[in-house]
C-alpha cells in the first residue's frame, strides 16, 4: 500500500518533535528535524512522567533507557504547611498507562532529550540544530520550507513541534498563543532526601503549591508556585534565597531542600504559566503542530508531557496507516487528539483558577484523580 508520507520535516527537538521523528524514521521515512537552538541544553530541571507518557516510550522502544536514568514511582501525596507536614491525602494509584508501567516518572531533563536525540538518530532521522524556520509554502503535493532564510527542503508534510511561541504556528496565520494566568514558578534541582519516593504536593501557606518529585537515586526538582512577579534580572543566588523565604513555612523534606539551596549549588529558575488551546484544526493543508504549538496549561496536573507525545503517537500512526493525507486523516487525528487535551488544559486551568482564587472548598484531589482516570484510556 503506497503511504501517506515518505519524506517529513519536523521543527523543534523537544518530546514531541523527537517522538514522531523516532518513529517515523524507523518506518523508513526520511526524517529531517530542524531545532533553532545551537546545540541540545545540558542544564535544566527535572520533569514528572505519567503512565501514558511511558505507554508512549515503550511504543518507541526507549522505555527501559527511560526507567534505567529517572525515578519509577506510584501514587501521589497531599500535605499542608506548618510543624511535621502533615499528610492530610495519600491519592491511589492510577496507572494511565495501563499495569505495566509504574503510575509516573520523574527524571532530569537534559538525561530524557539525550535518550531521545540519539534514538532519532539511531533510527535514521538527520537532525539540523541551529535553524529557525522563516518559510512555509505548499501545494497539492508537497512542501517547500525555508531556514535561516534559505531554501532547506521539500516534504510531504511538515510537523510544528516547536513549542509555545512556534515559528510554525505564526508562519500558518494561526492567531492563538500562549496567556499568562497569573502564576510563577520557582524550580530547584537538588540532591534526593532519601524519605522522599514519590510526588509530593503541599497548598496552602505563603505559595500555591509547595512540591518535588524525586527524579534519581541522588536527586529530585523542587517547585514553588507563586503569584507571578517579574523575576527579570534576578541572579541564581538572589533565587535560591527566594526559595528558602518562601519555603520556611513548610517542613519535612522541604528542611533538607531548604538546607541544599542554602549550600548554593542547586540549579534554580523562574518561568510564568500559560495557557492556550488552537480550536478546531491544528493543520493548514500538509502542516500540522502539535504539543505546547497546539496546546499548553499550567503543570498542575503534570499532563503536558504525556499530552504532547500522545499527539506525536497518533499523528505518525495515522500518516503511516493512511495513504494520502486527505480530509478522512485530518479528521481522525483531531477527533482523537483535540478533545482529549482539551479535558486536561481545562482541569488544569481550573486547578490553577481555584488557587488564584482561594477556593477553600474545591477539592484538587477529586478533579486529578478524574483526568488520571481518562487519561488511562489509550489515546
Amino acid at each position: 500500500m503506497t503511504r501517506a508520507v515518505n519524506t517529513a520535516a519536523i521543527v523543534g527537538a523537544g518530546a514531541a518533535g523527537l517522538a514522531a521523528a523516532i518513529r517515523l524514521a524507523r518506518t523508513g521515512v526520511q526524517v529531517d528535524l530542524y531545532e533553532d537552538k545551537a546545540e541540545l541544553a545540558a542544564a535544566g530541571s527535572g520533569i514528572t512522567l505519567q503512565g501514558n507518557a511511558l505507554r508512549v516510550f515503550d511504543d518507541l522502544g526507549i522505555w527501559e533507557s527511560i526507567r534505567a536514568k529517572g525515578f519509577p514511582f506510584d501514587g501521589l501525596t497531599l500535605r499542608a504547611p506548618g510543624p511535621g507536614a502533615p499528610v492530610i491525602a495519600e491519592l491511589p494509584e492510577v496507572k494511565t498507562g495501563g499495569p505495566h508501567y509504574p503510575a509516573g516518572i520523574g527524571m532530569h531533563r537534559p538525561d530524557l532529550a539525550s535518550i531521545m536525540v540519539d534514538a532519532a538518530v539511531e533510527a535514521g532521522a538527520r537532525i539540523h540544530f541551529g535553524k529557525t524556520v522563516t518559510g512555509l509554502t505548499q501545494d497539492e503535493r508537497g512542501v517547500d520550507l525555508g531556514t535561516n532564510g534559505e531554501q532547506a527542503g521539500r516534504y510531504d508534510v511538515v510537523i510544528g513541534a516547536d513549542g509555545l511561541n512556534s515559528s510554525v504556528r505564526s508562519l500558518l496565520g494561526i492567531e492563538t498563543a500562549p496567556v499568562p494566568n497569573g502564576m510563577g514558578i520557582w524550580r530547584a534541582f537538588v540532591p534526593r532526601p532519601t524519605e522522599v519516593m514519590r510526588t509530593e504536593l503541599y497548598y496552602g501557606g505563603p505559595v500555591f503549591i509547595a512540591g518535588y518529585t524525586p527524579t534519581s537515586q541522588d536527586s529530585l526538582y523542587a517547585i514553588l508556585v507563586e503569584r507571578a512577579q517579574d523575576r527579570t534580572g534576578v541572579t541564581s543566588e538572589q533565587g535560591r534565597a527566594i526559595m528558602i523565604e518562601e519555603s520556611a513555612a513548610y517542613q519535612g523534606p522541604w528542611n533538607d531542600i531548604r538546607e541544599s539551596l542554602a549550600a548554593g549549588n542547586a540549579h534554580v529558575n523562574y518561568t510564568q504559566f500559560t495557557s492556550h488551546l488552537v480550536e478546531g484544526a491544528w493543520n493548514r493543508g500538509r502542516v500540522v503542530i502539535i504539543g505546547d504549538a497546539a496546546h499548553s496549561c499550567p503543570p498542575t496536573i503534570a499532563q503536558g508531557a504525556a499530552q504532547s507525545l500522545e499527539d506525536a503517537l497518533v499523528l505518525t500512526e495515522l500518516l503511516l496507516e493512511h495513504d494520502s493525507l486527505d480530509s478522512s486523516l485530518w479528521d481522525e487525528f483531531h477527533a482523537r487528539r483535540v478533545p482529549r487535551a482539551s479535558a486536561v488544559v481545562d482541569a488544569s486551568r481550573q486547578l490553577a483558577q481555584w488557587q488564584l482564587d482561594g477556593n477553600r472548598d474545591a477539592d484538587p484531589g477529586v478533579l486529578i484523580m478524574g483526568v488520571a482516570q481518562t487519561m488511562a484510556e489509550p489515546a
